[in-house]
């Protein structure tokens, strides 16, 4: 079996329920077929804490892949497939009043990362009734940016960054878990043609 990982954010300023986490609870109730187990975890919008949650998941687990799901607060129902994470110019505060010192994810990183997974390959390959799927190499700057590049560090490139719209009576939870599942189905599919 290959493991995959998936995280969604915790709550933040207005968003009491965050659709990323709503996203992928849904999508681990769908699964990914027998031969993908499937790990989940929320992770807290402040940096640190993200940081030292995405390292332990490359550490002790090692998976195939790690998809992280991010609220975009700005889109209608529209999903973001971020290609590259950023190292620097992380000025805005998270949760708890911080934001990373110098502004910056790894001091001796690369000025970004781009993940393995062709996103531009991806979007052309799925389509999703009801929503538009778009293609971005600026994931923002924020916490969602930043868990992204950390992945990407740690797990030489095998990571993905989803961003989701919110929650609304078009965009319900278990549309965004049947969403995702199609959308990463698809990123498995790519990493199975490059480990051939």
């Amino acid at each position: 079996k290959h493991l995959s990982f998936f995280t969604g954010f915790g709550p933040f300023r207005q968003y009491l329920v965050n659709s990323s986490w709503e996203a992928v609870k849904e999508l681990s109730k769908r699964g990914l077929g027998k031969n993908i187990d499937l790990h989940i975890m929320q992770l807290p919008v402040v940096y640190q804490k993200a940081k030292e949650q995405v390292l332990k998941i490359w550490t002790t687990l090692q998976p195939l892949l790690t998809v992280h799901v991010g609220l975009a607060s700005s889109t209608k129902a529209l999903i973001i497939l971020e290609q590259c994470g950023k190292n620097k110019g992380y000025q805005e505060m998270d949760a708890c009043g911080f934001h990373p010192e110098g502004g910056c994810c790894m001091l001796d990183g690369p000025e970004k990362i781009e993940s393995t997974i062709n996103m531009k390959t991806l979007r052309k390959n799925i389509s999703l009734e009801g929503i538009d799927i778009t293609f971005s190499r600026d994931a923002g700057r924020y916490i969602c940016d930043y868990t992204y590049y950390t992945s990407l560090y740690y797990g030489n490139g095998r990571a993905a960054f989803i961003h989701v719209p919110p929650l609304s009576k078009a965009v319900t939870a278990d549309f965004l878990g049947k969403a995702l599942q199609t959308i990463i189905l698809e990123m498995l599919r790519q990493c199975g043609e490059e480990s051939e």
